[in-house]
């Protein structure tokens, strides 16, 4: 019996299923049956099949493997690597800690630490301006979230 996989969210099987239909036509282009591109990338022509679906199931290493036969193997690099929401959210991250830093804390043993602790109880948010977080809602605002229908 096959491994479950994780279920994908409706947009993320869409690529998948956009991402092998793409295989699939690079395939025709170059004129080479699906049994020779199978044999080459050392798979079944069932998995290649379920891979120009778009199939979740199917593993990375095959889908790099039919691009390295159909020559397109070094397009993998461009996955990922504009990364705008990573940005955006280091970004701010940046911004927020453009005060200058406090030193750090001497370590306490931990007899003395205990009593601090009861001594000086914290705050969440004395704890977040500490630490140079900034909020939920801030960070939500810097995502750009398409429109949901």
């Amino acid at each position: 019996m096959a491994k479950k996989t994780a279920p994908l969210l409706p947009v993320t099987a869409r690529l998948l299923t956009q991402f092998g239909e793409r295989l699939r036509l690079a395939r025709l282009r170059r004129r080479l049956p699906a049994k020779q591109v199978a044999e080459r990338a050392g798979m079944s022509p069932m998995t290649l099949r379920s891979l120009e679906h778009g199939g979740a199931g199917v593993t990375m290493g095959a889908y790099l493997s039919v691009m390295q036969v159909l020559g397109i193997e070094t397009d993998i690099d461009l996955l990922g690597k504009a990364d705008p929401v990573g940005r955006e959210l280091q970004d701010a991250r940046l911004f927020a800690r453009a005060k200058p830093m406090r030193k750090a804390p001497a370590l306490l043993p931990p007899e003395q630490a205990g009593e601090a602790a009861e001594q000086e109880p914290s705050k969440d948010a004395d704890w977040i301006e500490k630490h140079g977080f900034i909020s939920a809602e801030a960070l939500v605002a810097l995502l750009d979230l398409p429109d949901r229908p």
